[in-house]
């Protein structure tokens, strides 16, 4: 059901495509056509809406003040219409997420997993991001949902469900570090180190604890890669500084061990969605599995 204007939905697809050739190719229409429609769009209001850039469309201030009156009607129109449904019965809806990496490999695939047994007919898109990244996709209404480490309140966001999470050295099993329960930067110290770049949530948590380190320490790496850090930790090259998410395999099946920091660092998973959103059933649906899972998870770490 499409109450609204179409055109709406076609300017919004070349906003977020910033290519007219993309946005008609997604729209299933002409690039001719939907070039004249905005050429047509910016007649009537007088004023260019994109700037013309060798690498791509760019809003200009006239076309931010139209894409955020975009953004608010389709989303409104995207409640009105989850309304309807939920009144007849149905659990129809389309979702747009954005994840950060370390989820992908136990805690988003049993969210979908949750979402596909209760409500199959819900229709849901992933993209990966850095939580940053995360972050700006949801406040400009690129994504409907994020999940996202934010260590702090952003602007344009509203945060649904939030859990803490302790960041930890990883080793592989056997390590000289597996004897303590937990372990204090000073004993992570003493080993090659494998830091987390600035791209990642917890880099700047660990900044006090590098500049106040009086040891010589051996940096074997900085990367923002998960994948490139527990492959360095499992094989013996460094200690790496992770939480849980994303290495829960390994440690299911004792190829690496997490020792929690001394004192305790904690890095918060939150659910974000745009400040002043109305949350659709289908939306709705999504953050309620997101956050009973992440509550699970924080119970299991204790």
């Amino acid at each position: 059901m499409r109450l609204h204007t179409r055109s709406f939905r076609n300017f919004d697809a070349i906003r977020r495509c910033g290519s007219i050739r993309e946005a008609a190719r997604r729209l299933h229409i002409s690039s001719s056509a939907l070039n004249r429609q905005l050429l047509q769009w910016e007649q009537d209001i007088g004023s260019p809406l994109f700037e013309r850039l060798p690498q791509g469309l760019r809003l200009t201030p006239t076309g931010e003040i139209v894409a955020a009156h975009v953004i608010h009607v389709l989303h409104d129109a995207e409640r009105m219409e989850g309304e309807l449904a939920a009144l007849q019965g149905l659990q129809r809806g389309s979702l747009d997420v954005v994840s950060v990496a370390a989820l992908t490999p136990a805690l988003l695939p049993q969210v979908l997993l949750t979402m596909a047994q209760r409500h199959p007919s819900i229709e849901i898109r992933v993209r990966v991001a850095t939580s940053e990244e995360a972050a700006a996709l949801v406040a400009a209404g690129d994504a409907d949902v994020g999940l996202a480490f934010l260590p702090r309140k952003q602007a344009g966001l509203r945060q649904l469900a939030v859990g803490a999470f302790a960041l930890g050295a990883v080793v592989p099993a056997g390590h000289a570090l597996t004897r303590l329960d937990s372990v204090s930067f000073g004993d992570c110290a003493c080993h090659p180190l494998v830091l987390p770049g600035a791209e990642l949530s917890f880099h700047a948590d660990l900044a006090p604890l590098l500049a106040a380190s009086k040891r010589r320490l051996d940096l074997r790496l900085e990367t923002a890669s998960l994948d490139l850090m527990k492959g360095l930790a499992a094989r013996g090259l460094g200690v790496a500084f992770l939480n849980r998410f994303g290495i829960e395999r390994e440690l299911a099946q004792g190829e690496l061990a997490h020792l929690p920091l001394r004192p305790r660092i904690t890095s918060h998973l939150g659910v974000y969605v745009r400040v002043a959103r109305a949350l659709p059933p289908a939306l709705d649906a999504f953050v309620r599995v997101a956050a009973q899972e992440i509550e699970r998870r924080q119970a299991e770490e204790g």
